[in-house]
């Protein structure tokens, strides 16, 4: 379509909303990793600094290959952020920094009781980072991801503790966003469930309740309505402004589908909808190919 042939114009630098594309999240693996509750350098684990001490009672150990100090920098600006605009005490913000502490060995955070990953949503980097981390744990210590799609039971099977591993999904920007959405596995107890419970509620967030399907609740109906918004803007229904617009005005969407989908991240929303295209054999879960030319 002509509408699809504009898009492709565009240089690689932009995205289907026509914003500059951020740099894409690398296949490196980014370990982010902690105590009471956890992080470490990507957006939503920086992120995770700042929303998980509002009370600044938790010590956080983050851990990744590189950029440590830059991850620990961007906590911090997220905290005084929140303190600025009044949405947090600057004693407990603080505090809250003073706690944040970074480690370059993995094996270092064999002291934590509990412990977010939250690296890019690629399963064979998770499993990299849950194979490494094994060895250094403590019997008492739950696991917990924060991915948005993969399934909890098979990660956990890459345990020693499957019982002790939850899905413990932060929306995002999860400072800001109150859903935490917990996904059990196949064999997660219900010790472990409520110890999640108690965190979220602890951390001043509303957590619901989820089963281990591909996606879970929130992107598996999320992400089909961007995956067609970009539909439509690949067929030409309609620009992105008008597709953004009508979803803003007409539905009350807070972001369109185009806008959202930069904000979530292309090679995010790609890789969801894989899980779900994959995970469900449906052919209505087919990524667009607009959405796939661009992550590529």
């Amino acid at each position: 379509s002509s509408a699809a042939s504009d898009v492709y114009k565009r240089q690689n630098t932009h995205t289907p909303s026509g914003r500059v594309r951020k740099k894409p999240i690398s296949g490196k693996p980014n370990y982010q990793l902690s105590t009471n509750p956890a992080s470490g350098s990507t957006y939503t684990g920086m992120d995770l600094d700042t929303a998980g001490r509002p009370q600044g009672k938790s010590k956080v150990v983050a851990q990744v290959p590189t950029n440590l100090q830059h991850a620990k920098n961007q906590s911090a600006t997220n905290i005084n952020k929140a303190i600025n605009r009044g949405r947090l005490e600057k004693n407990i913000g603080s505090y809250s920094i003073d706690r944040i502490k970074t480690k370059n060995d993995i094996a270092q955070l064999g002291g934590c009781d509990l412990i977010i990953e939250a690296a890019t949503e690629n399963e064979k980097i998770k499993h990299e980072i849950f194979q490494k981390l094994v060895p250094h744990l403590q019997p008492h210590t739950i696991l917990t991801s924060n991915t948005s799609s993969i399934s909890i039971t098979r990660l956990a099977a890459r345990t020693d503790r499957p019982e002790k591993f939850m899905g413990c999904h932060f929306m995002k920007p999860a400072p800001v966003m109150q859903l935490v959405e917990l996904v059990r596995g196949i064999a997660t107890s219900e010790e472990t469930i409520d110890c999640l419970k108690g965190l979220v509620k602890k951390i001043g967030k509303i957590s619901t309740n989820s089963e281990d399907f591909p996606a879970f609740i929130v992107n598996r109906i999320l992400m089909p309505m961007i995956n067609e918004g970009i539909y439509a803007l690949y067929e030409g229904v309609g620009t992105v402004e008008s597709i953004d617009n009508s979803m803003r005005l007409g539905a009350n969407h807070p972001m369109g589908p185009l806008e959202l989908a930069d904000f979530i991240g292309l090679d995010t929303c790609l890789a969801i909808m894989n899980t779900l295209h994959d995970g469900l054999a449906d052919t209505k879960y087919r990524p667009c190919p607009l959405l796939v030319k661009y992550v590529e």
